[in-house]
C-alpha cells in the first residue's frame, strides 16, 4: 500500500508541475505579445466552454470573462493531475517489470502527442493567438519540468524506461 500512496502524492505532484508549466508559459507568452496574463487562458476557456467559433472577434479587444477562466483553469488541474497520475502508474509499471519500459516509454510518448492533437482541436478558433508551436513547447516544458522531477525522485527510472537514455 505504501506503493500506492507514494505513486498516487509523486502523480499529483507530476500533475500540478505539468499545470503550472503550462500555466507560466502561456502567462508569459501572453506577456510577451502585449495582451496580459489570462489572455489566452479568457480564450480557451471562451472556446470550450462558451463555444468561441468565429476568428473575426480576435480583431477586437477581448474582456476577460472570469468564469471562462476559472472553468477553463480547473478543467486544465483536473487534466494534468489525472496525466499525473497515469504517468506514474505506467513508472511504476516499468519499474516493476523492467522487460515493459521501452512500451511504457511508447505509451507516454503518444500520450504527449495526443495531447498535443486534442489541445489543437479544440483551439482551432483561435490559431491566429495559439500557433502550433506554442502548443508544442508549452507541452514540451511540462513534460520536462515533471520528467526531470520524475527522474529525481525515482533514480535510475531513465534506464529503466529505455536502456539507451541516461
Amino acid at each position: 500500500m505504501a506503493t500506492a500512496g507514494r505513486t498516487i502524492r509523486q502523480g499529483a505532484i507530476v500533475g500540478l508541475i505539468a499545470f503550472a508549466s503550462v500555466a507560466v508559459f502561456y502567462a508569459a507568452f501572453d506577456v510577451l505579445a502585449a495582451r496580459g496574463t489570462l489572455y489566452t487562458v479568457n480564450l480557451l476557456g471562451k472556446a470550450v466552454f462558451q463555444g468561441l467559433r468565429d476568428p473575426s472577434v480576435l480583431q477586437m479587444p477581448i474582456a476577460p470573462d472570469f468564469t471562462a477562466i476559472a472553468w477553463y483553469s480547473g478543467l486544465h488541474l483536473v487534466l494534468s493531475l489525472t496525466i499525473g497520475l497515469i504517468v506514474t502508474g505506467l513508472v511504476d509499471r516499468a519499474e516493476k517489470d523492467p522487460s515493459q519500459g521501452s512500451l511504457v516509454l511508447a505509451v507516454i510518448v503518444g500520450g504527449f502527442v495526443s495531447t498535443i492533437a486534442v489541445v489543437g482541436v479544440i483551439s482551432e478558433p483561435i490559431r491566429p493567438v495559439l500557433p502550433w508551436w506554442s502548443i508544442v513547447v508549452a507541452n514540451g516544458a511540462a513534460s520536462a519540468c515533471a520528467g526531470v522531477y520524475l527522474l529525481r525522485v525515482r533514480p535510475g527510472i531513465g534506464r529503466r524506461l529505455n536502456p539507451f537514455v541516461i
